[in-house]
């Protein structure tokens, strides 16, 4: 079943998840603390209990965790040069991060959290895009490749080994994809905390991969 689908018969349950887990694999360009968010997943175990105020402490944790990554010197200190292109990109991905955790719902439904996980969702899939070898992340093409990636679980097939996907997307974007597509079907298929570990622990898999690509590219560029 296609990622749209997924998303458009999930339950609260299965949507507060997979927004949490697009967030989660894209947070560390925000932040170095792999593990703020650990309570907004166990907000999803116990699913609205407690939803609300566990969103607003994990928004202030992330930003506390993002300052102290702001305050530390980069590769580009001291620089004087406009910004190239690179870091414009990584500019407009840690934007769409923080687009990801503003938006999350402090209202347990359905409609809301629907929502939010379409926005997670398209959110992770363009970082990704841009940090992709073969990506076009930002362009009118780009945009619609990923539209049509997302209703097409053939653009996942190549994602395990590493390819390039079908319909042109980038082996990071067919990752992602696959990745997206196993949380909602996990939370579909398996109740109670078992599910969520799971999902979480395909994210935390995802957010490693994230992790080694921006870390490749600072060296790069270092």
């Amino acid at each position: 079943m296609s990622l749209v689908k997924l998303i458009a018969q999930a339950d609260a349950r299965g949507l507060a998840a997979s927004g949490l887990a697009c967030l989660d694999r894209c947070l560390p360009l925000l932040a170095d603390d792999a593990d703020v968010l650990r309570p907004l997943w166990a907000g999803v175990a116990v699913r609205e209990q407690d939803w609300p105020d566990r969103l607003a402490a994990s928004r202030q944790a992330v930003e506390a965790a993002a300052s102290v990554l702001d305050a530390e010197p980069g590769p580009e200190s001291g620089a004087t040069s406009e910004p190239g292109p690179d870091m414009a990109s990584a500019a407009e991905s840690v934007a769409l991060v923080r687009t990801m955790l503003a938006s999350a719902p402090s209202e347990w439904a359905a409609g809301p959290l629907r929502d939010w996980a379409e926005i997670c969702s398209v959110a992770a899939l363009e970082i990704h895009q841009k940090l992709d070898a073969v990506g076009e992340g930002g362009s009118a093409a780009a945009a619609e490749r990923l539209a049509r990636a997302r209703e097409d679980t053939a653009a996942v097939s190549d994602a395990v080994d590493g390819a390039e996907g079908a319909d042109g997307v980038g082996p990071l974007v067919a990752g992602e994809l696959r990745r997206q597509i196993r949380i909602l079907e996990i939370l579909a298929e398996t109740d109670g905390p078992a599910g969520v570990r799971q999902a979480m622990d395909l994210s935390t898999e995802g957010q490693r991969v994230l992790r080694a690509v921006v870390s490749r590219r600072a060296r790069a560029q270092g």
